[in-house]
C-alpha cells in the first residue's frame, strides 16, 4: 500500500479531512493522493502557491516573515499548512516549500525543504536536505512529504 493510499485510509477512519499547500512541488503532492480511488471523500483541495505573494495573499503568511527571510523557511512551511487548512476548511494541512534548483534561492542552497504538517492534535515542521536534480528533489519531497504526515497523525 502507497504513503498515500495508507494516507486517505487513515484520515478516512478518523473522519478527517486534508487540503495541500504547495511550492517546489507544484501540485505533485495533491496529484499522489487524488491518484487513489476514493481520495475525494477526504481530500478538500490545495493551492500551488509556487509565488511568494501567493503564500502571503492567498494562505495568510506573515509578509514581514517572507521579507525576513524568504519563503524557504520552517515557519513559512508552518504558516502555509494551517492557512490552506483554514482557508479550504480541512482538518489537516500539509505543506511544502524549498529550493528544487538549479539555482539557490533566497540565500538557500539547492535541495533545501521544509514541510510541515498541521492536525487537530499538533503540527510538525522538518527542514531537511535532498541531494539530486530538480526533478528528484520534487519528487523525493513529495514522498516525504505523505510519510511525515503518516507519522504526524
Amino acid at each position: 500500500m502507497s504513503d498515500a493510499s495508507a494516507l486517505l485510509d487513515l484520515l478516512r477512519e478518523r473522519g478527517w479531512t486534508v487540503a495541500v499547500a504547495e511550492s517546489l512541488t507544484g501540485g505533485q503532492v495533491a496529484s499522489a493522493l487524488v491518484d487513489v480511488p476514493g481520495a475525494s471523500a477526504v481530500m478538500r483541495g490545495g493551492v500551488v502557491a509556487y509565488a511568494t505573494d501567493v503564500k502571503r495573499d492567498v494562505l495568510g503568511v506573515d509578509a514581514a516573515l517572507l521579507a525576513a527571510e524568504g519563503a524557504v523557511h520552517p515557519e513559512v512551511a508552518r504558516q502555509m499548512a494551517a492557512g490552506v487548512a483554514a482557508l479550504l476548511g480541512a482538518d489537516v494541512g500539509i505543506a511544502t516549500t524549498g529550493v528544487a534548483g538549479p539555482d539557490p534561492q533566497d540565500g538557500k542552497d539547492v535541495g533545501t525543504v521544509c514541510i510541515a504538517v498541521r492536525t487537530p492534535v499538533g503540527e510538525v515542521v522538518q527542514t531537511f536536505h535532498i541531494d539530486g536534480d530538480r526533478a528528484a528533489i520534487r519528487s523525493a519531497t513529495t514522498a516525504r512529504a505523505l510519510s511525515e504526515t503518516l507519522l504526524a497523525l
